[in-house]
């Protein structure tokens, strides 16, 4: 594959991309760069850490780039997910790789890599962690705080300093050339590559991919804070989020319920399922609706979509409608690699976790 080919691929998962001059550089001269992305076992997955972010590695493993997914089992246990309990964390990480392997990531360029076993295994990590502190501040480290999904000014645990750390030190210990990471991780991927040159480590390219916007939100609670992160899908508020196992019918209630104006594009949750997930993995959505209200819909690309919507031909009713009926369809293998043998174990595990935590 060509310079060029690859390019366009991985900017179809960039939102942002720091430098793309860096990142073309390392195309022309490695053939397989290294990826990371990490992820704290926390609770059942949803679709964005799901088919989303599978849909992500697939594009740039395509691109010839070798993924490594940190299963942050000591991040999650710091960040006091499943009370701390690492037993629980790790159970729930088992879980997640389930889920990946049902909805069709390119697990062959992929490595899991756990936090909890790599740390064992490199000694200077710590050491590199030390470094790192001492070519930084409290107050640039604490600003990174936000990536444990605390805001800043909040009363501070000393993890909030070691987190940020840790998150850095693990780019040069995978030994990534990228850090593939969500916007809302943009703070420490920017400390990243502000103090490796300190220690004598390269700078890592950030690739920021879009941040799925939650089915529900209230306007009011948007002021004064960061609008993308506060309005992104939140596994602790079940209802904006559709979880990788949901049922038919709590789909389709979900999006019932959902934000969408008729005619109104911007933030828009239901129009973003659409754009994401639905037209990255399926070439059509079909809406049904009876000939009173103008018969059945057909779309084959997403401008097609929101060009009905704008315009008033797709009321926002029909569009949740035949939005859901879509995403059942892509949920269906997961949930039935999940409905037998030691998947479904390990998924009523993690359903007792979240119920008694």
């Amino acid at each position: 594959m060509k310079t060029a080919d690859k390019l366009k691929l991985i900017k179809e998962v960039g939102e942002e991309i720091i430098t793309e001059e860096d990142l073309i550089t390392l195309l022309e001269s490695k053939k397989n760069p290294i990826a990371y992305d990490g992820f704290e076992p926390s609770g059942q997955i949803h679709i964005a850490q799901g088919l989303l972010r599978a849909i992500n590695i697939n594009k740039l493993t395509k691109a010839g780039v070798k993924f490594k997914i940190l299963v942050a089992d000591y991040f999650a246990m710091l960040n006091s997910k499943l009370g701390g309990d690492l037993d629980k964390i790790q159970t729930t990480g088992k879980y997640a790789i389930e889920v990946w392997k049902s909805c069709g990531m390119d697990l062959k360029n992929v490595e899991f890599v756990w936090a909890s076993e790599f740390y064992k295994k490199n000694p200077d990590y710590w050491k590199t962690v030390m470094q790192l502190a001492m070519s930084s501040t409290v107050t640039r480290v604490l600003r990174c705080s936000q990536i444990m999904g605390r805001e800043e000014g909040k009363k501070s645990k000393s993890s909030q300093i070691m987190y940020p750390l840790m998150q850095a030190a693990d780019i040069i210990h995978l030994e990534a050339d990228i850090a593939q990471l969500g916007l809302d991780q943009r703070k420490v991927n920017m400390l990243a590559r502000d103090i490796f040159p300190k220690i004598g480590k390269p700078k890592p390219i950030a690739i920021h991919h879009h941040m799925l916007l939650g089915l529900q939100f209230n306007q009011s609670e948007l002021e004064g804070v960061d609008r993308k992160i506060a309005m992104k899908m939140s596994k602790s508020k079940p209802d904006t989020a559709i979880f990788m196992t949901d049922t038919e019918p709590v789909v389709e209630k979900k999006f019932r319920k959902a934000h969408c104006v008729d005619g109104v594009i911007e933030d828009n949750p239901v129009l973003e399922y659409a754009k994401y997930i639905i037209f990255e993995l399926m070439n059509e959505i079909k809406i049904e609706r009876p000939e009173k209200y103008g018969g059945n819909l057909s779309f084959k690309s997403y401008e097609e979509l929101e060009k009905a919507f704008s315009s008033g031909k797709l009321k926002s009713i029909d569009l949740k409608t035949g939005v859901a009926a879509a995403i059942n369809k892509l949920l269906e293998p997961t949930r039935e690699h999940f409905s037998k043998g030691s998947p479904k174990k390990l998924l009523e595990k993690v359903q007792s976790f979240e119920v008694t935590r």
